[in-house]
């Protein structure tokens, strides 16, 4: 009998997120147990339980997938997973909290893309992300600095918040971030009169930008992004469904959350069936989903 495919599901959360649970399924994973409150220092015995078990032809048929709410503790996980296994028992790993590493990449791909259209990079762009201490924000900050882009990370708490968050970002990753204070309408329109690109990421159903916040942009801003799938729009005028629409009053395209979302969730499939599919153990992380998430719009415009 052929040994089932296992993903064993991390989290350091008190449940493992349903979504990720059906999309692994989905990717042809048969048996799904899940391990929650795991911390740390528990990575490692988890993994070697798992990988000792199955002997060197089980382990190909095993994974584990990392989820949780915490993109630095997430990373780190990862690479304790990593550094746990004792060949020739190594399995594939995945780590993508609260969807965040996915998200994130495919907000910055479809971006990039757009800029692309207009003959220009992400690199040199000043990218502004209005809810940018959270799980996307932090992530789709780290891949925007990576090509290149001066990348500002604005929390409603203001100033001292996002900067934390950019400076604890920034080291963990190895990156430059910028916080900047968006705890007050002005902030925000003084931080987009200077944005080429506007990321939203904040809380779903919160509107972040409005009409009158968008007269501020001026003509500098080229591209903005908002994921925020719940009305209303985090930034007033995008659609969820467009993708590359142009902005009421700006001379910039918008990109919505169900656009966003169509590139997250191939991203993702594609991510677990490799997991599943590959001949020899791999281990994805964002900068594995970026380069994904760049390969599904590159098809979708051929």
């Amino acid at each position: 009998m052929e040994r089932p495919y296992i993903l064993h599901m991390l989290t350091p959360g008190r449940q493992m997120s349903p979504f990720d649970i059906n999309m692994a399924a989905d990717a042809g994973y048969q048996l799904l147990p899940t391990y929650t409150d795991v911390t740390l220092d528990g990575v490692a015995g988890l993994t070697q339980d798992a990988i000792f078990s199955r002997g060197p032809k089980g382990v190909a048929r095993t994974g584990i997938f990392i989820g949780g709410r915490d993109v630095i503790l997430a990373a780190d996980m990862l690479k304790r997973a990593q550094k746990s296994m004792v060949p020739p028992f190594v399995v594939s790993l995945m780590a993508d909290p609260s969807g965040s590493y996915t998200t994130a990449a495919a907000m910055v791909a479809c971006v990039e893309a757009k800029l692309k259209e207009r003959g220009e990079a992400l690199a040199g762009q000043r990218i502004l992300i209005l809810g940018g201490t959270g799980t996307v924000g932090r992530i789709a900050a780290v891949l925007a600095a990576r090509c290149g882009a001066e990348v500002r990370m604005s929390s409603r708490q203001g100033i001292d918040t996002a900067e934390h968050a950019a400076q604890e970002t920034g080291a963990r990753f190895g990156v430059t971030l910028h916080g900047i204070s968006g705890g007050d309408r002005e902030a925000v329109r003084r931080s987009l009169a200077e944005a080429d690109v506007l990321l939203a990421v904040a809380a779903a159903g919160v509107q972040v930008v409005s009409g009158e916040d968008l007269a501020q942009a001026g003509g500098a801003l080229k591209v903005a992004a908002d994921v925020n799938a719940v009305p209303p729009e985090g930034v007033a005028g995008v659609g969820v469904m467009d993708d590359g629409k142009p902005l009421a009053g700006t001379s910039a395209v918008g990109i919505g959350a169900l656009a966003v979302g169509n590139v997250k969730y191939q991203t993702q499939h594609r991510l677990l069936v490799r997991m599943r599919e590959s001949d020899k153990p791999v281990v994805l992380g964002f900068d594995e989903a970026f380069e994904v998430a760049r390969a599904v719009l590159a098809e979708k415009k051929s």
